[in-house]
């Protein structure tokens, strides 16, 4: 059997959707440790993982490893019936072909169930390894969200630039260009606006706003944000939830965008 107790509703529902616009099934992988997704879009192009950790839950329990393939759009209308502050249980007996979802107001005076049929998923886990990046920048998940939404509005990609001077995101379209240039601040008065940039060595990749946009619908998950670069690798955006895990968003560079000038 597999069973987790969710506190609050809000944090599933906040999670599905910074997945379903991305990916449209996808296999929850529950281990003894915790619950555990990694899938890619149909383009090929981003790789989402999803980590939750067992410890996090109010209830998590785990008799055998189990493989849950499940449609993100329809668990995403089942959470819609959930009230945010609802405690979410979600268990799957041995042999069942379904999922449960039980749902639970605080005073415990209404209750809800629904069942939602499991896939066959066929998906192959990827290795990714450890890598040393050229760039790291750390920086508010507001902050970043702004910055993507601002320049999709100039063009479909940025190039990302780090050097001495900062981190510096750069737009050019049909009708204009435009850039936003960030540098290091220690934010001593508010620690969480802070934006912390370390840079090995300089690197400028150039990527699809599409791919961010849909990343920063993470960003209500943590307050902040970390971005890491390297040269010819996929771009790393990470959203840490605490002790409770992370959601990652790995995104190819787009090749032959050398027309975006500063």
């Amino acid at each position: 059997m597999f069973e987790a107790r969710f506190p609050e509703a809000l944090l599933l529902k906040k999670i599905l959707e910074a997945i379903k616009d991305l990916v449209q099934d996808a296999n929850f992988e529950c281990t003894e440790s915790g619950i555990t997704l990694q899938a890619m879009d149909n383009a090929h192009v981003s790789l989402v993982t999803l980590l939750l950790r067992g410890e996090g839950f109010d209830l998590y329990r785990v008799d055998k490893p189990e493989s849950l393939g499940i449609n993100l759009n329809s668990m995403s209308k089942i959470m819609r019936c959930a009230a945010n502050n609802d405690t979410v249980t979600v268990d799957k007996l041995e042999g069942a072909d379904t999922v449960r979802f039980l749902f639970e107001s605080p005073n415990a005076d209404r209750m809800s169930e629904f069942h939602l049929k499991l896939m066959d998923i066929d998906s192959e886990t990827l290795e990714i390894p450890e890598s040393m990046y050229h760039a790291e920048i750390e920086l508010p998940s507001a902050e970043l969200r702004r910055i993507v939404s601002d320049l999709s509005t100039m063009g479909d990609s940025v190039r990302i630039s780090v050097s001495k001077e900062g981190v510096r995101f750069t737009v050019r379209g049909d009708e204009g260009s435009g850039s936003v240039i960030l540098r290091q601040s220690t934010g001593v008065d508010k620690p969480e606006e802070a934006i912390h940039i370390v840079m090995n060595e300089p690197v400028e990749q150039s990527f699809a706003l599409k791919y961010l946009n849909l990343f920063c619908k993470a960003a209500p998950l943590s307050a902040r944000a970390q971005i890491k670069l390297s040269k010819d690798a996929p771009l790393l955006v990470n959203f840490s939830m605490n002790n409770i895990g992370y959601l990652a968003y790995y995104l190819a560079p787009k090749i032959g965008d050398e027309d975006i000038e500063e």
